[in-house]
């Protein structure tokens, strides 16, 4: 007896936008996530106003940390599942309930003060809920044991997001709940960018030329992420401590080791995985400033945004645009139009931590920040579109 492979998908003749996670929460979030910082700015200067429950703070912090980030979470897991576990992909109806739940939590979540910051709740999380149930069952069927502290960080995140509901409600503004959320979701960068990146990065320099290879995974390793990990639970719960600001230089420390270990340095012909040693150096950066504000040397935000806009923003434009070449067929190379979206992230990064350092120009440089991002995400949208929304039989012919 021979035993055949397991189905990579099943039978399928709906809309290819449905045919894997990746499509539509790709497109959906990187559209939300540029029209989002778009809408935010008028508001912030008081020239716009919208009818959520939140205060505008809030409702810009909640809808990138709660509602774009999960959108790109649940893509790349919805995509990677099927290969750690060997299952077949939720496809079609299923696929679509998931969409139309994180849909309807950008619409009750914009109109909260009209439809009631309960109902609004309720709505919201269920996504999140939702997917973390998923996760779990795939993963439990499929028997990948090592990939439940994914499922459980996702939890954790539906927790924080549920937390930042009734704390804007009962304190007026999230505070707690918006840290846990960057804490949680820059845990989840730090393990899966330390899988991706010297895999990527090993896999592309062994097609050039020998010479010096990523480090594999290690004592280092565990060491620098259960470091990185106390230091921001001690950031959660007191981000003036002077031994918080210790541990966050510490942290700091060893990641700009560790992403030393990487040999990103030799990827400089390759943007497609020049730009994931990018993306994670703001990991660093991001303890470097947290920790430097704990002293009263920066403002906290600063450090919050090189986490956020950097290493947040550029490691997922860089996941999604692997990723969509990747599952659609295309050749795993980054377009000059691609690298001017790479370009423009990066520049909003660049201008939106300055915002925070260099307080007399910090209208102008916010004005920037925006209308990169802005650039970057709803331009990785229209240039993927047509990827993400034909099958690859479509894009072949």
């Amino acid at each position: 007896m021979t035993m055949s492979a397991i189905p990579r998908v099943k039978p399928y003749s709906g809309p290819a936008l449905l045919s894997y996670g990746f499509r539509p929460f790709f497109l959906l979030g990187s559209l939300w996530a540029g029209l989002e910082v778009l809408v935010w700015l008028p508001v912030l200067y008081g020239d716009m106003t919208i009818p959520t429950a939140f205060s505008a703070r809030d409702w810009h912090v909640h809808e990138l940390l709660y509602a774009y980030l999960p959108a790109v979470i649940a893509g790349f897991l919805l995509t990677a599942i099927p290969n750690w576990t060997g299952r077949l992909p939720l496809q079609g109806g299923p696929l679509a309930f998931l969409v139309l739940t994180w849909l309807a939590g950008r619409y009750v979540i914009t109109f909260s003060d009209r439809i009631g910051w309960l109902g609004a709740m309720v709505v919201d999380v269920a996504f999140l809920a939702l997917m973390t149930g998923a996760v779990v069952r795939e993963i439990v069927a499929g028997k990948n044991w090592r990939n439940l502290k994914i499922a459980a960080l996702l939890g954790l995140l539906g927790v924080g997001n549920l937390g930042f509901h009734l704390e804007a409600h009962i304190e007026g503004t999230a505070v707690y709940s918006a840290r846990l959320g960057i804490a949680v979701v820059l845990i989840l960068v730090m393990v899966v960018g330390g899988r991706i990146i010297p895999s990527f990065t090993r896999n592309w320099l062994l097609r050039r030329e020998p010479g010096r290879l990523p480090a594999i995974f290690g004592p280092f390793d565990t060491a620098c992420l259960v470091l990185s990990g106390a230091s921001l639970a001690a950031w959660c719960v007191a981000p003036e401590a002077a031994v918080t600001g210790t541990a966050l230089i510490a942290a700091a420390v060893a990641n700009t080791v560790r992403l030393a270990r990487w040999a990103g340095d030799r990827t400089l012909a390759d943007r497609l995985v020049l730009v994931l040693h990018v993306g994670f150096a703001f990991v660093p950066l991001g303890f470097l400033l947290g920790g430097l504000a704990a002293f009263g040397i920066v403002i906290p935000s600063a450090g919050i945004h090189a986490w956020t806009t950097g290493a947040m923003g550029l490691m997922t434009l860089a996941v999604m645009s692997r990723a969509s070449l990747g599952h659609t067929g295309r050749p795993l190379m980054a377009s000059p139009a691609l690298q001017m979206v790479y370009l423009a992230a990066m520049t909003a990064t660049i201008t939106r931590i300055g915002a925070d350092v260099v307080l007399e120009w910090r209208t102008p440089l916010l004005i920037v920040a925006a209308f990169c991002w802005t650039a970057a995400f709803v331009g990785f949208a229209v240039l993927y579109a047509p990827l993400l929304c034909r099958s690859r039989r479509e894009l072949a012919q």
